[in-house]
Parts: structure tokens; sequence; C-alpha cells
């Protein structure tokens, strides 16, 4: 991620989302709104002096938010930026150096360890880059831009309640444009709802403790009604005059009745005749690649509600195992 650059307060961004309520509020005020609300909420007034002194407007993260790639690039492009050899190959690596951890995660939380991987790799690179941003001040810009301020402002509440806790330092809290945290990304509100101490250090650190992290990623998904013995999908091959119109996520039918309408696996071998229910996507339009996914797609769309990443994630977890 960029470096952010700052504005000075009191520029109107008549050319933004949101503009009407950033000039009608300075966000020394908004501010002070949050302070307030967050010591009814019981954030002491030293954590609340240390997080949000100094901090401004960011216009880098209200331009990342403009720009998200689920929706400005094609399948074919989100595809071959996220299913490199090289991050297939840093997979591999990093489910062999962690596979004791990922085996006592899969074996408490009954989600395949390659899942974990998959969703890690894509979300920081193996924890290799999990943001540059403060987590508090892209909060703060989100809350005060308008958009989507009820959202982002009930997240900057949580963000500092987690400081609060005492389970990172403020300095440390540090992730996406968007606020999204440690080697999960996950946003404040789902730290404290999700996150667990699988180290047993009697902390729950997704920032600095990989067992945590993948850990709290099983939780998720676990807890977003994963079942276990269902794969994510997979690619498949159409007949000829398949009706386009009915590859869309919500017609779903038994994975028996897709094989007697002639869809088979990429390979060319038939589809099981199961009663598990499917749907298929054509992320990329008629005439290319066709998916058949299963409900635990579903789930993994829990954790970013994208059909290119919840495909990128079950693709890539079958080439990292």
């Amino acid at each position: 991620m960029s470096l952010s650059r700052r504005f000075l307060l009191g520029v109107t961004l008549l050319a933004l989302p949101g503009a009407a309520r950033a000039a009608s509020q300075t966000f020394d005020a908004f501010l002070d709104g949050v302070r307030a609300e967050a010591r009814r909420g019981g954030v002491s007034a030293a954590t609340l002096s240390r997080a949000l002194s100094g901090i401004r407007p960011n216009d880098r993260v209200l331009e990342l938010d403009r720009r998200q790639p689920e929706f400005t690039q094609s399948w074919a492009q989100y595809r071959d930026a996220r299913l490199s050899q090289g991050r297939i190959d840093a997979g591999r690596r990093a489910f062999a150096d962690n596979r004791a951890t990922l085996e006592g995660v899969q074996a408490r939380f009954r989600v395949p360890a390659r899942i974990v991987v998959a969703i890690w790799g894509i979300e920081t690179n193996y924890g290799g880059f999990t943001g540059n941003f403060s987590v508090i001040e892209s909060l703060a810009t989100l809350a005060w831009d308008g958009r989507r301020s009820a959202y982002f402002r009930a997240e900057l509440l949580a963000a500092l309640k987690i400081l609060d806790g005492g389970h990172v330092a403020a300095e440390r809290m540090r992730g996406s444009w968007a606020g999204a945290m440690g080697h999960p990304q996950f946003m404040p509100s789902n730290f404290e709802r999700l996150a667990v101490d699988m180290d047993g250090d009697g902390r729950r650190d997704i920032w600095d403790s990989r067992a945590d992290a993948l850990g709290s990623i099983a939780n998720y998904l676990a807890r977003s009604g994963w079942r276990e013995e269902e794969l994510w999908g997979r690619e498949v091959a159409l007949p000829p005059g398949f009706n386009p119109e009915d590859a869309r996520r919500e017609n779903t039918r038994p994975l028996r009745d897709w094989a007697r309408m002639g869809v088979r696996r990429a390979d060319g071998q038939p589809l099981p005749a199961a009663e598990i229910e499917a749907a298929i996507l054509l992320p990329g339009g008629a005439g290319g690649q066709a998916f058949a996914v299963y409900h635990n797609f579903n789930v993994i769309r829990r954790y970013n509600p994208s059909n290119f990443y919840a495909l990128s994630v079950g693709l890539l977890s079958d080439r990292v195992a």
C-alpha cells in the first residue's frame, strides 16, 4: 500500500461522495463526538488521548475506497494478480513451515488448513504485508466522510476498545486503508467476536502470533458455517448450448442435476452424482471459465463478499496444499 497523503482541515471535497457531511462538520468536531461516545462506552480518557491526538483526514484512504479492485478489474486481471506462481510457491512454503500449527487449527475448528493458508496468502501474502495505514486514522477518515459513516464509526469505536483493552499498542495498530488489521485483516468488530488465543499465552494477538492469526481465520469460517465434509467448489466444463442466464449464485441445484444437464469437471470427467447443492458461476462472462460452487464458497464470501475473492481463495487453496 502507498504511504498516505494528508490534506489540510477545511479543504472542501466537492468531487467526492460524502462531501456534504464533510463540509457541514469539521473533523475536530467529529472527533469530539467520537470521544464522548467512546467515554460513554467505557474507553479511558488516556486511551483516547493517545489514539486520537494529531490524526487528520487521509485523502489516500478516500481515494482507495473509491476504486476497490473487485469492482474495477476483470476476472482475468483479478485472478492472475492473486494466483501468481510466486504466491503459490510461497503458500506451499508457508504451509510446510507452519504445518504443526495448521494441523492443530484444523483439528480444533474443522476447517481445512489449505483454506486457512489461502486466505492468509490473499489477505497479507502470508503475513508479508499487513498494511501501513494507521487503523484509527483510516477509520476516522471513513467515518467522517459520510458515505458509510455509521459502519465505520462503529468500527472506530471497536478499535478504540481494543486499544483500551491492551491487546495492541496504538503504534502497532496498523493495517489496510479500510481499517483491516493483522495477518487475517480483521476489522475491529470481528476481532472482538472472532479472534482467538491459539498459542495459549492469554492474549489474542493477530499482529505478531501466527498461531493466533491462523486460528482466528479458521474460527471466522467455522462460525460462518463451514461444512467440513464439503469442498468449496471446482472448475467445470459446460455443455454446448448452456444458457448463461442459469449461471448465477442464487440458482442452486443438486450437483447430480447439473451433471444430467451435461456439466462435467474441467478435466472432462463426470461430476459426482451427489445431492450437494451447487450453483454455476461465469466470472468472466459466457465463454470463459466456469465453476460449480457449493455452500462453503458462500462461507468464504462472508470473509469478503466478492465472487472474485472467494474463487481466488478456493483456487489458491487447491494449489498450496
